[in-house]
């Protein structure tokens, strides 16, 4: 379930705020293997399901990089911030990768909205996130993400 805010001031009066749980996704052998294609690491213990079944995991597991790009569009279901003219994705300061996503899991994401600023022509929001795997102890990975709205 999506929170809904209209401009600046209503994003910053829910700085601190928890934003929930996204929905659960599914971590597929296509979707490692686009990932694969698109950034050419084609390392056998992501896209070779026989040798990787002999491998440290068991099974192929997604790029670490892939289940963080996987943060926008999980977060796009916490958060929708209307009323602006412009979002962009700022970068990171912290990012984790406790444990590996086999493929066939299912990841969601948890988060909260840390910290919101303000910066030339708008602000910077700060999130805490996990991004989490079904019936696993730890997360996929654990981040801190920076992205920037504009009036």
């Amino acid at each position: 379930m999506s929170l809904t805010v209209n401009g600046l001031d209503e994003l910053k009066k829910i700085a601190g705020s928890d934003l929930g749980t996204s929905e659960w996704i599914e971590v597929t052998q296509e979707r490692i293997d686009t990932f694969a294609d698109a950034t050419g690491d084609h390392q056998w213990i992501h896209v070779d399901p026989e040798r990787a079944k002999d491998g440290p995991f068991g099974a192929p597991i997604a790029h670490g990089y892939l289940t963080l790009s996987l943060f926008i569009p999980l977060f796009t279901e916490l958060l929708d911030v209307q009323g602006v003219t412009t979002k962009v994705n700022y970068g990171l300061n912290k990012v984790r990768f406790p444990s590996p996503v086999k493929v066939g899991s299912r990841i969601r994401l948890t988060a909260k909205l840390a910290e919101v600023e303000e910066v030339p022509g708008g602000v910077q929001i700060t999130v805490e996130g996990a991004i989490e795997i079904e019936g696993a102890t730890k997360p996929a990975a654990v981040l801190q993400s920076l992205s920037r709205f504009y009036a």
